[in-house]
C-alpha cells in the first residue's frame, strides 16, 4: 500500500490480488462462493470491482485462497479499508448513466478520475476526453442507426463530464497526457467545417500551453507502421500492474488489465512516439491546418 492511495486504486489492487490468487489455486468463482457461503454474484462483483470487500470478509477469503504471507495480507487488508471509504455515489453509477454505459466505460471513467499519466494513440479521431461537445456529438450521432437517441444523449453527457475531469487534472498538474495521432485525425473533417476548426483550435490551445505532449504520424513516414488499432494507456500508480488499456471500436469497447498486454502496447507506443513528427512540428501542422480551415470558412461566408 502506497501513502495517499485513493479508494479506486486500493480497490483495484485488492480485486486483482483476489483474482490472481484464485487462478493460482485453480478455483472457480462458483467454488469460492460455495466455500465462503456467498452468492456467486457477490464474488463476481468483487472481482469486477463493482463492490468493495470488507476486511472481515477478505481475511478468511485470502486464507482459503492460500495467500498467507503476513506482509501481503496486512497490505491487502489496509487496501480494503481504504477502498471502503467512499462516501457518496459517483455520477457514473447513477441509474440514468449506468443503463446506457458498458461496464468497461464505467470502470474507465472511475480510473480517469485518478490518472497520473495517459498515453493515447489514435488513427481515426481524437480520443474521447479531448473532444469538444460539438465534435463528440457529430461523431456519436453517426451511430444513430445503431444507438437510440436516449442512449446517445447520456453518452454525450458522460463524455462531457469526462472531458472536464481530465482537463481539471491536467490544469492542476496531476495528469500528464501524451498523444500520438495519425495525420488523418488532423485532416479529417468531422461534422460541419466550423466544428472541425473549433476542435483543432482547442487542441492547439492545449498543446501550445504545454498541457500535453503531441506528435503526428505523417502520411509520408518512412518507417513501417504495424496495423495497430487506436488505444489508450492509463496509468494509476507506479507499479507494473498500475496501467490499464482501453480500446473502443464503434459501439463496442473493452478495458484490458493484463500486464503483459499493457506492457506490450506501452512499448509499441514508445516506438510510435520516436518515429513520429516532433512536437514543435506537429503543433505547427495543427496551426497551419487550423488557419486553412478558417480561411475556407471566411471564403464561404463571403459568398453568402
Amino acid at each position: 500500500m502506497a501513502e495517499g492511495d485513493t479508494p479506486t486504486v486500493a480497490r483495484r489492487r485488492v480485486r486483482l490480488a483476489i483474482r490472481e490468487a484464485r487462478d493460482a489455486a485453480g478455483l472457480t468463482q462458483n467454488q469460492v462462493a460455495e466455500a465462503m457461503e456467498w452468492s456467486l454474484s457477490k464474488v463476481i462483483r468483487i472481482e469486477n470491482g463493482e463492490v468493495s470487500i470488507s476486511p472481515n470478509d477478505l481475511r478468511p477469503l485470502l486464507g482459503y485462497l492460500g495467500l498467507r504471507d503476513r506482509a501481503a495480507v496486512a497490505s491487502l487488508l489496509a487496501d480494503a479499508r481504504i477502498a471502503r471509504t467512499r462516501q457518496r455515489q459517483a455520477w457514473y453509477q447513477r441509474p440514468e448513466f449506468r443503463v446506457h454505459m458498458s461496464d468497461a466505460l464505467r470502470r474507465l471513467i472511475e480510473y480517469e478520475a485518478e490518472l497520473t499519466a495517459m498515453r493515447s494513440y489514435s488513427v481515426y479521431y481524437l480520443p474521447g476526453p479531448f473532444q469538444i461537445p460539438s465534435y463528440a456529438a457529430a461523431l456519436t450521432n453517426a451511430w444513430g442507426d445503431e444507438l437510440p437517441a436516449e442512449n446517445i444523449r447520456w453518452l454525450l453527457e458522460a463524455r462531457r463530464r469526462r472531458r472536464e475531469t481530465i482537463r481539471d487534472r491536467m490544469d492542476s498538474g496531476l495528469l500528464r497526457v501524451t498523444m500520438v495521432l495519425d495525420q488523418s485525425v488532423l485532416e479529417r473533417q468531422i461534422g460541419p467545417l466550423d466544428i472541425t476548426a473549433d476542435q483543432l483550435q482547442n487542441l492547439h490551445e492545449l498543446t501550445s500551453a504545454g498541457l500535453m505532449g503531441i506528435r503526428m504520424l505523417p502520411f509520408d513516414l518512412g518507417s513501417p507502421i504495424a496495423n495497430n488499432a487506436s488505444f489508450d494507456l492509463l496509468t494509476l500508480g507506479e507499479g507494473p500492474r498500475d496501467t490499464v488499456m482501453y480500446r473502443e471500436n464503434g459501439t463496442t469497447d473493452e478495458l484490458i488489465e493484463d500486464p503483459e498486454i499493457t506492457s506490450r502496447h506501452r512499448e509499441r507506443f514508445e516506438q510510435l512516439w520516436q518515429v513520429a513528427t516532433s512536437e514543435v512540428d506537429t503543433i505547427d501542422f495543427i496551426k497551419s491546418r487550423l488557419e486553412a480551415l478558417r480561411m475556407k470558412q471566411s471564403a464561404r461566408q463571403s459568398k453568402r
